[in-house]
């Protein structure tokens, strides 16, 4: 046991405990505060963390923090290199804001990408198979005292045939009281295991949908779709450009600046919908999709990788102006037929016998 180090992040959820008038205007005062750093957007989520965390909830209020040792001291989470067979030994340090003795349950857990385009952790009674599975705390659970902090080290060990690049997982403090959620606080895990390292995107299912316009000699906007599959073995971000354009590439038309796709993890995929303005019924048009993969190392800086082109093709039909050349054509069609009509029933000139 240490006196607790001064938290970097936090984060809390009040709730409504039997407290003391003045109690209860400290711990007021005590949110506002947390809520007003929430609002900067400073504060730690569970499996996406930039740093220490905290929650609260009643009266347990508890941070995490990486421990300071050999590998560091102040780290926003943590991040190995490590070959297959190799093992190393951290910890995590939990510090209890509360009033009460705080017990959690620790445990470790492989990371993922939701739907909403973040990084988190499985829950507890998911399966890990990768850092969740290779990663052990010492103690399943911890208590810690009102004011004070705990460290729970924890040991990785890299399974001899692990595969080349890059792993997710965490560290996870879990807080369960009956009737209650379950309350989870914890700090990623990125594992880069040595080999050859094939970081690679891919696009799967691309599509192009036009939508023509009234005027017929206008533009029409098309949605372009489709799906970003990580086939490396590497953590990837995508960087994205669309385009449409008609036959020997004009005209073309562009999708304009696109956000960056969320961290991939090796396997995971992403739906993309892209809208294209200003886009010529040219017939046959050409969906081509760009990108551009994103490798950040250990050390934070990102490296651009060889860009790669995806194409499709969709028929984008001017109906309103090939419907007026049809009415147009009609028209030439009944008035040939009108006109030869009235020249056969036109009489010819009389011719009498002598």
């Amino acid at each position: 046991m240490h006196h607790p180090p001064r938290p970097r992040t936090t984060a809390a959820v009040t709730g409504v405990g039997a407290l003391t008038r003045a109690a209860r205007a400290v711990r007021a005062a005590f949110v506002v505060l947390l809520g007003a750093l929430a609002a900067l957007g400073v504060l730690g989520v569970l499996g996406a963390a930039a740093g220490p965390a905290a929650a609260a909830d009643g009266d347990a209020s508890w941070t995490v923090a990486t421990a300071s040792n050999d590998l560091g001291s102040g780290r926003q989470n943590y991040s190995y290199t490590l070959d297959p067979g190799a093992r190393l030994t951290d910890g995590l340090v939990v510090v209890n804001h509360g009033t009460t003795p705080l017990h959690l349950a620790v445990y470790t857990a492989d990371g993922f990408t939701t739907d909403a385009g973040k990084l988190d952790l499985v829950r507890k009674d998911a399966r890990s198979t990768r850092v969740g599975a290779w990663a052990h705390a010492d103690r399943p659970e911890v208590t810690v005292r009102p004011g004070r902090s705990a460290e729970v080290p924890f040991t990785l060990a890299v399974p001899d045939n692990a595969g080349p690049g890059d792993y997710m997982g965490g560290i996870v403090t879990s807080l369960t009281r009956p009737g209650q959620a379950e309350q989870r606080l914890g700090i990623r895990i990125r594992l880069r295991v040595g080999g050859e390292l094939r970081p690679n995107l891919s696009v799967e299912d691309l599509r192009v949908r036009y939508a023509g316009t009234a005027d017929s000699f206008g533009k029409g906007e098309a949605t372009v779709t489709y799906t970003i599959r990580n086939t490396g073995n590497a953590i990837l971000t995508a960087r994205q450009a669309v385009s449409l354009s008609g036959p020997f590439g004009r005209p073309r038309a562009d999708a304009g600046k696109i956000d960056d796709s969320p961290q991939l993890l090796p396997g995971d995929t992403w739906k993309v919908s892209v809208p294209v303005r200003d886009v010529a019924p040219a017939l046959r048009t050409t969906g081509t999709v760009t990108l551009t993969p994103l490798l950040t190392d250990t050390s934070g800086s990102i490296a651009p990788l060889t860009t790669t082109e995806t194409t499709t093709h969709a028929w984008t039909v001017p109906w309103t102006l090939l419907l007026l050349l049809l009415v147009v054509l009609c028209g030439v069609v009944v008035a040939l037929r009108w006109a030869f009509r009235r020249r056969r029933e036109r009489p010819g000139p009389r011719v009498d016998a002598a």
